[in-house]
């Protein structure tokens, strides 16, 4: 059986499936229930110094849907939490106190000056906390006071706080990034220069989601008003994958523990996350979406899957997909695919013909009896007819055999390997040999 256990930067937890600082992590109460339901760790939502600290009494969630009213994203205007500090601390000290096998990590937000940060970090320490995170990553209300992504987006900040806070705790000290940022390694380079124990992002985005067209007022709306806000869930997925995977591929980053965040809503969303490098996840969305009885999910599918790969610990994923980032230019130019498609599965839809006739090159035939053929002489493998095709494994991409001439293009197909199962990068490629 895989053994879930973490042990993420010497913070151990049950499994590496961590809420992260958010509405969900506010208080007592719902951190209880979220170690009840299963959650190896939570980060409590930010604590702060400034009593002026008030949220709004109103709207502070906007959406975007799919088309079957799917939660793809959320929009939030909230602030740090407006709850007295001496009440989120004692809170914290009871939580760890009855709940000493999970981690407990307390995300924090002070002015950038050192003084603010030598008076909280004591009395966060005196709680038994695990660890803190350092909230460089909030876009809005608290980064017009000069806090969250006003410092993140500036990494000689990072590094002098970083380097403020691991001269004022033992504790082990996590920065959080902003994703608003033109290149993510070096704000994660400042933190490390800082002495910081490891980073986790991606924070949320900085977003407007959608308009009121009758009021013309950003959504969500606070009395005629909006404002621009932090954007999480499923859609931000693809950004923070690839920001993971930029701090774990760069070799003067290599070694830098990861907590992975940004849309987590499977066991699979968590098991790409670690693959590209995150030694942990965390979520907030999917238990703000479906309830945090979803973590038996994530534990289950990831424990099944970890068996099927015969893997025993969570470390055998942990940046096992790395290697395989590159850059475009060291992409294979001479691996030549072609579209096939299953004419059992097929179900004359014509999606794939209608996206390649018109928007791609003309590669998909249509008979008369609406049979849709690949015409290999035209098909440049783009992928497009297996992202619309509405069947799971209707259309596949098959690799041409080397020494095969591609019929687009006259060449000899040169690539050593005719698929990935005889791949050496596969880990079944030997089994399948």
């Amino acid at each position: 059986m895989a053994d879930l256990t973490s042990n993420f930067i010497g913070i151990k937890s049950p499994n590496p499936f961590w809420l992260a600082s958010a509405p969900p992590t506010d208080k007592e109460y719902n951190v209880r229930r979220a170690f009840e339901a299963g959650w190896g760790g939570v980060v409590w939502k930010t604590l702060g110094l400034d009593p002026s600290v008030v949220n709004v009494n109103g709207p502070r969630y906007g959406a975007v849907y799919g088309a079957d009213r799917r939660l793809l994203g959320l929009n939030n205007i909230e602030l740090i939490t407006d709850r007295p500090l001496q009440t989120n601390l004692d809170e914290i000290k009871v939580v760890k106190r009855d709940y000493p096998d999970r981690a407990l990590v307390v995300s924090l937000m002070v002015p950038c000056e050192e003084e603010p940060w030598k008076m909280i970090l004591p009395q966060v320490e005196e709680t038994g906390a695990d660890g803190v995170e350092l909230n460089f990553g909030c876009p809005h209300g608290m980064s017009e006071r000069g806090m969250g992504a006003a410092v993140g987006q500036v990494p000689e900040y990072i590094e002098m706080v970083t380097r403020w806070v691991k001269s004022h705790t033992r504790m082990p000290v996590i920065v959080k990034l902003t994703p608003n940022i033109a290149d993510i390694r070096k704000p994660a380079a400042a933190a490390l220069a800082g002495g910081a124990d490891a980073v986790s992002l991606i924070n949320t985005i900085n977003s407007i989601t959608s308009v009121d067209l009758d009021l013309f007022s950003p959504e969500p709306m606070i009395d005629g008003k909006g404002a621009h806000g932090g954007y999480c869930g499923p859609a931000v997925k693809p950004i923070a994958l690839n920001m993971v995977a930029e701090i774990a591929r760069d070799a003067e980053l290599r070694g830098l523990p990861i907590s992975g965040i940004g849309g987590v809503t499977t066991w699979r969303d968590a098991a790409e996350f670690m693959a590209l490098g995150a030694g942990n996840v965390q979520v907030c969305t999917a238990a703000m979406t479906y309830g945090f009885k979803i973590v038996e999910e994530l534990i289950s599918g990831l424990s099944d899957y970890m068996d099927t790969k015969e893997m025993t610990s969570v470390d055998d994923i942990v940046g096992r997909a790395v290697p395989n980032v590159t850059d475009w230019n060291q992409l294979n130019l001479n691996y030549v695919a072609k579209a096939v498609i299953n004419q059992d599965l097929c179900i004359s839809c014509g999606r794939c013909f209608a996206a390649c006739e018109d928007t791609s090159h003309q590669a998909i035939a249509m008979s008369e009896d609406r049979t849709f053929s690949v015409i290999d002489e035209e098909c440049v493998a783009c992928n497009l007819c297996v992202n619309v095709c509405p069947v799971e494994g209707c259309i596949t991409m098959e690799a041409m055999a080397p020494g095969k001439t591609d019929p687009r293009t006259g060449k000899v197909v040169q690539s050593e390997y005719a698929n990935w199962t005889t791949h050496p990068n596969n880990p079944s490629a030997t089994a399948a040999e």
